[in-house]
C-alpha cells in the first residue's frame, strides 16, 4: 500500500477498541505517525497499528478531564512540531451496553421519557463535548499551520431516528458541530468534516459488502487525508463506503462495502 501519509501526524481520540483501534490501523498503514488516546490504553492495544507500518503511540487521556488532553496536545507539539489529523472518536454513549451486568435492565430501543437522564450526559460528555475540546486545542496550531483536517465520526442517526433519542441528538450536534467549526475554519486551510461508518464487523470470515471493518474506516479517513483538495469537502457529511469507491479502496475482505442506509 502506498505511504501517502508519511511524514504526517495523526491524534486518534479513544482507540483502545473497536472503531478507534481500526482507524489508528488504517492511518499506520498510509505511514502516519499517530497518537491514540484512551483511559486504560496500553502499548498491545496499538501493536497490530505499528505492525500496519506507521509509528504508533498509545498515550493515557481522559477526555472527560480538559488538562489530560491538553496534555496530550503540547506532547505531541513538543516531539513532532506538528499535527495534521485530529479524529475525534472518543464516545462514551455505549457505557450501559457494555456494562450490562452493572446495568442491569437498560433498555437501548426504550422510550426516552423511561431512559435514566444520565444516558443523555454519557452520549454528550464524551462524544460531542470531548470533540469540542479536542477540536480547539488541534485548532489553535493548525490555524498557525494553515493546514490540518479534523474529522469527526458521526453517524446516520443524525439525520434518522435509529432507536434511541439521546443517541440522535449527539449525532446530529457532531454534525452541526463539523458544519459550524469548518465555516470559521475554512480561511485559514483547515478541513473538518463528519464520517459516516457503516455496519462494523472486525471479524469477516467471509467476504461481505453489508458490513465493514474499523480498519476500513481508518483507510477512509487515510484517503481523505491524503487528497490535496479536501478543503472542497470541508464541513459536509462523507461516508466511508462512498470514499472506498472514489478513491479506489478495499475493505480487509476484498470487497467494497455498501452504504448503511442503502439496505
Amino acid at each position: 500500500m502506498m505511504k501517502k501519509l508519511l511524514g504526517k501526524v495523526a491524534l486518534v481520540t479513544g482507540g483502545t477498541r473497536n472503531v478507534g483501534k481500526g482507524i489508528a490501523i488504517g492511518l499506520a498503514e498510509a505511514g502516519a505517525t499517530v497518537y491514540v488516546t484512551g483511559r486504560t490504553i496500553k502499548d498491545k492495544d496499538v501493536q497490530k497499528a505499528n505492525d500496519a507500518g506507521g509509528k504508533v503511540y498509545a498515550v493515557v487521556c481522559d477526555h472527560l478531564n480538559d488538562a489530560d488532553v491538553k496534555d496530550v496536545f503540547k506532547m505531541i507539539i513538543d516531539k513532532e512540531g506538528h499535527l495534521d489529523i485530529l479524529v475525534n472518536n472518543a464516545w462514551g454513549g455505549y457505557l450501559r451496553l457494555r456494562n450490562r451486568s452493572q446495568y442491569r435492565g437498560f433498555k437501548w430501543k426504550e422510550f426516552f421519557w423511561k431512559q435514566p437522564l444520565e444516558l443523555y450526559d454519557e452520549m454528550h460528555d464524551v462524544g460531542v463535548r470531548s470533540n469540542y475540546v479536542a477540536s480547539v486545542f488541534a485548532s489553535n496550531i493548525m490555524t498557525l499551520q494553515k493546514s490540518g483536517l479534523i474529522v469527526n465520526i458521526s453517524f446516520y442517526a443524525s439525520k434518522k431516528y435509529y432507536g434511541n433519542v439521546a443517541y440522535g441528538v449527539a449525532k446530529a450536534a457532531v454534525d452541526k458541530m463539523t458544519f459550524d467549526m469548518a465555516e470559521e475554519l475554512k480561511s485559514f486551510r483547515v478541513s473538518c468534516v463528519s464520517l459516516y461508518p457503516g455496519y462494523i464487523d472486525d471479524y469477516k470470515k467471509v467476504p461481505n459488502n453489508k458490513k465493514e471493518s474499523s480498519i476500513f474506516v481508518g483507510r477512509s479517513i487515510a484517503a481523505i487525508a491524503g487528497d490535496s483538495n479536501i478543503l472542497e469537502h470541508t464541513g459536509k457529511v462523507l461516508v466511508t463506503a462512498e470514499l472506498g469507491k472514489k478513491y479506489g479502496f478495499k475493505d480487509i475482505d476484498g470487497t467494497f462495502p455498501i452504504p448503511y442506509d442503502a439496505f
